[in-house]
């Protein structure tokens, strides 16, 4: 009877934080939406600022258009592609920081600078290197992705418990098992971590990379929206872009939980 009481009580703590957690989601929103039409209507103009039922008009006709899944596909392979580089070039260089102080002073301070450029320095960079095309921004992310990835990984070695790596090389493990027992355990938390924080980033200098110099993406489309003075067509491709991009999120924190469900104590802290 006890445990099935503590049970039931769980139960209605968690279904009331979930139902906290829906309400202050639903509020905020609709505070946004309300601070939105009182600023168009109010302070500024619908020429100016459209509201939000302009936007929501023009985002009806983008979708009913049917090309706007192009765009974003489009947008969204470039991101992984840079994504990939990053991780191919991050992740080695991570791992000679985290394991060796040599490798750390020769990659540290060019790391960090690289990280340190601020997004539009690289879409301008990818826009006079490769000009208008698809190879520009998926260079463009690869950069700004790239220390990230490098400064997790260094952090996730350097963070790994040395006891376990002398028990391992004490009961004959070779330096391969110790690697991918011990070491990638160690390092793909914190690599999915800079990834994930990387991505809002490596995302918005996409689009960016994409206004200044593409012929398709979504911001090719806010880029063609404001020189045809639509300012409710830029609002609706940007609040497309924003709803996608926490759609990610979204799905990175779930995937993040499901692979790492083994860090038990993460979960009980």
């Amino acid at each position: 009877m006890a445990e099935a009481a503590t049970l039931e009580g769980t139960s209605r703590r968690l279904a009331g934080a979930r139902l906290r957690r829906a309400s202050g989601v639903v509020l905020g929103w609709g505070a946004f939406v309300g601070l939105w039409a009182f600023t168009s209507s109010v302070i500024l103009t619908e020429f100016t600022l459209p509201g939000p039922l302009k936007v929501w008009d023009a985002i009806w006709v983008i979708v009913t258009a049917g090309s706007w899944a192009d765009d974003f596909l489009i947008s969204i392979s470039k991101t992984f592609m840079g994504f990939a580089i990053a991780v191919l070039i991050g992740t080695p260089i991570g791992y000679l920081m985290g394991r060796a102080g040599y490798w750390k002073a020769f990659f540290h301070d060019g790391v960090v600078g690289a990280g340190s450029v601020p997004g539009i320095v690289y879409a301008m960079m990818a826009l006079v290197i490769f000009g208008i095309g698809y190879l520009g921004p998926v260079l463009a992310v690869g950069l700004i992705s790239m220390p990230f990835i490098a400064l997790n990984v260094a952090e996730g070695l350097e963070g790994v418990d040395t006891d376990l790596l002398k028990m391992s090389k004490a009961f004959g493990r070779s330096e391969r098992q110790s690697l991918r027992h011990i070491l990638i355990p160690s390092i793909l938390p914190f690599a999915f971590a800079g990834v994930r924080l990387s991505f809002a980033i490596a995302w918005k200098v996409e689009a960016l990379t994409e206004v200044f110099g593409s012929s398709n993406g979504v911001g090719f489309q806010i880029r063609f929206a404001f020189q045809g003075f639509s300012i409710p067509r830029v609002l609706a491709w940007t609040l497309m872009f924003i709803a996608l991009l926490l759609l990610i999120e979204r799905a990175l924190a779930v995937l993040e939980r499901w692979l790492f469900r083994w860090r038990t104590w993460e979960q009980e802290e």
